[in-house]
């Protein structure tokens, strides 16, 4: 019987398109408080390194301070948000049979994102898919985020010992990927700026319903082999 793989996710961008959510909530946190909202081309650049970075980064954008009370407070004000509004936030085709299909297969499902617990939390279990992942690492749970392997580390360990691949979507997945010496596959169609050829991938997949395939394949490769 072919070995089990850990099977470590991200989230936004990699199974859920969060952008025009993440987008509403910062424009509905910035207005409430008088402030100019944003483009979603502007939100979207911003997304990948977690919640207080992403306000941290807005408030720069309007050529505010990226710290402070004013900083705490939309932070506050985004995460009452985060874990109630799922509106505008969706499923990429494909990810949840995915995901049901991987876990029939006997593979270990983990969460390794930069959005916070409580808020990925949810959302898995908006979408049915809470009882896949035993394990979540939010961009809160430790005191370090991605791209520190840290929470990639974490996520391994609760996982128990398996050969790991990471499923991200950006450079900040590659990177932590890179860090903790842990392959990549990356999802095409996220968040990511640069060309997949420039982020050292183990594999590349377009849709998701490719990607029980591409496991299957890997599995299959003895560690190291190319």
């Amino acid at each position: 019987m072919a070995e089990a793989l850990n099977l470590v996710f991200d989230l936004d961008g990699t199974l859920i398109d969060s952008a025009p959510q993440i987008h509403a909530a910062a424009n509905a946190v910035f207005t409430a408080r008088s402030l100019p909202g944003f483009a979603l081309a502007t939100v979207l650049g911003f997304i990948g390194n977690g919640l207080g970075v992403l306000v941290g980064r807005l408030l720069a954008h309007q050529g505010l301070e990226a710290e402070g009370p004013l900083h705490r407070d939309l932070v506050a004000d985004f995460m009452r948000i985060y874990e109630q509004a799922f509106d505008l936030t969706s499923l990429y085709p494909g990810a949840a049979e995915a995901l049901q299909d991987l876990a029939a297969a006997g593979h270990h499902l983990a969460i390794c994102t930069n959005k916070p617990e409580a808020p990925a939390r949810a959302i898995l279990h908006h979408f049915g898919l809470a009882e896949l992942f035993p394990v979540v690492i939010g961009g809160d749970t430790l005191p370090l985020r991605k791209p520190d392997p840290a929470p990639l580390h974490a996520a391994i360990a609760a996982l128990g010992p398996a050969r790991t691949l990471f499923i991200g979507d950006s450079e900040v997945d590659a990177e932590t990927a890179r860090a903790a010496d842990v392959p990549l596959a990356l999802f095409s169609g996220g968040y990511r700026k640069a060309a997949p050829e420039e982020m050292g991938t183990e594999l590349v997949f377009d849709h998701h319903a490719a990607l029980p395939r591409l496991v299957a394949q890997l599995q299959g490769r003895r560690p190291g082999k190319g």
